[in-house]
């Protein structure tokens, strides 16, 4: 079944859900469109840039477009004028059969098109575009439009389909499906006692000065305890000072942004996985960190926050402990308890079986595969 991926930037290798469906959806039957290519296609897939330049006669008429748009879908996000016209022809000219937007903030741009195409389009919901996104009422608005245009919606958490329900946006066809990790590749290895491992950027909404300093706090007199951070971002200065000033400079290592294999490689050997996850002022959550997943998966065990879909993975006392968001003295306390535990092996066990159950992405992309043949139907 030929889909046409739909997403924001192509190629972003760090988005492995969205590559996922690029390579494996429906056999590899894919296509791409996206808002920018960045000159890479890792995949050799047909691809259709959204925002190139606009023509003379484009730039004219885009008042009127943009005013006619916000007026029927509350948007000005549609294609108009030539860059229609091409996607039009790009999407007939490969046969696309189906649309899936990755993010609901894509799905706005292509629904109304999909619909004139007589292409049914789903679209996949995955933490900002279900939180920071609806944070004005216009954007509300837009998608409670949306919504009917729609073959259907998927969630990699219930979290996120609640959250859009609280202001009334809703889909009758509506699947929590995570984005899963490949538990082929994300295995245990050899565990190093008391190693910790932090993976994200550093930003607001993953609070890494709050992982730093609740880790110093609980490690104080454990020397051997030692806290990996994985990332890049606007906090990461701040975040090495504050590592001198705890002194905890030795326990602690800033590897920068790194490439999955070596994510990977730090999650087989790590024997927990940080993450104090919050909302951002600007309303920004998670839907369900991939991290967690693929730590599950390496037999990590989780100490983090309940927050988004985070609760829908960890088992609280089983596979990790979980604390209010912001609750520093808590998380210290959580990270304690998980060193002194006296069943990690259990713990890493488990969580590395329950990975397998609930995160297999190639169970759960037959599962999406299936859904939609069985809407289609």
């Amino acid at each position: 079944m030929r889909t046409a991926i739909v997403t924001g930037e192509y190629h972003i290798g760090g988005e492995t859900f969205i590559n996922r469906h690029i390579q494996h959806l429906f056999g590899g039957d894919t296509v791409v469109v996206c808002g920018r290519f960045h000159g890479s296609n890792p995949y050799d897939k047909a691809w259709f840039a959204r925002r190139e330049k606009p023509t003379t006669a484009d730039l004219l008429t885009a008042p009127y477009w943009m005013m006619r748009n916000r007026i029927l879908h509350n948007t000005s996000r549609l294609p108009f004028g030539r860059a229609k016209r091409d996607l039009t022809t790009f999407l007939r000219d490969q046969k696309v059969e189906l649309i899936l937007a990755e993010f609901g903030t894509q799905a706005l741009a292509m629904a109304p098109l999909a619909n004139e195409l007589n292409l049914p389009i789903f679209t996949y919901f995955r933490g900002t575009d279900a939180s920071k996104a609806i944070q004005t009422e216009r954007m509300r608005e837009a998608y409670r439009r949306m919504m009917p245009r729609l073959a259907g919606v998927f969630s990699v958490s219930q979290f996120l389909l609640d959250n859009l329900a609280r202001h009334d946006i809703r889909h009758p066809n509506s699947v929590v499906i995570p984005s899963g990790v490949d538990v082929r590749r994300f295995v245990p290895g050899q565990k190093q006692p008391l190693s910790c491992l932090a993976v994200g950027r550093f930003v607001e909404k993953k609070a890494p000065l709050t992982t730093l300093r609740s880790f110093a706090e609980a490690t104080r007199d454990l020397p051997h305890a030692r806290l990996d951070f994985i990332g890049d971002g606007p906090l990461l200065a701040p975040a090495q000072a504050l590592a001198e000033e705890l002194g905890a400079k030795e326990r602690v290592i800033f590897h920068g942004s790194q490439p999955h294999d070596f994510v990977r490689g730090k999650l087989a050997t790590a024997q927990f996985f940080l993450q104090h996850s919050i909302t951002a002022a600007n309303g920004n959550t998670e839907g369900l960190p991939t991290a967690i997943q693929e730590a599950m998966a390496c037999g990590c065990i989780t100490v983090s926050t309940r927050h988004a879909g985070i609760p829908e993975a960890i088992d609280e006392g089983k596979t990790g402990w979980l604390v209010e968001e912001h609750d520093a003295d808590g998380f210290t306390t959580a990270i304690g308890r998980a060193m002194q535990a006296t069943d990690t092996g259990g713990m890493a066990s488990l969580a590395r079986r329950i990975a397998e159950e609930r995160f297999d992405n190639d169970v759960l992309l037959k599962k999406l595969e299936t859904h939609i043949r069985a809407t289609l139907a």
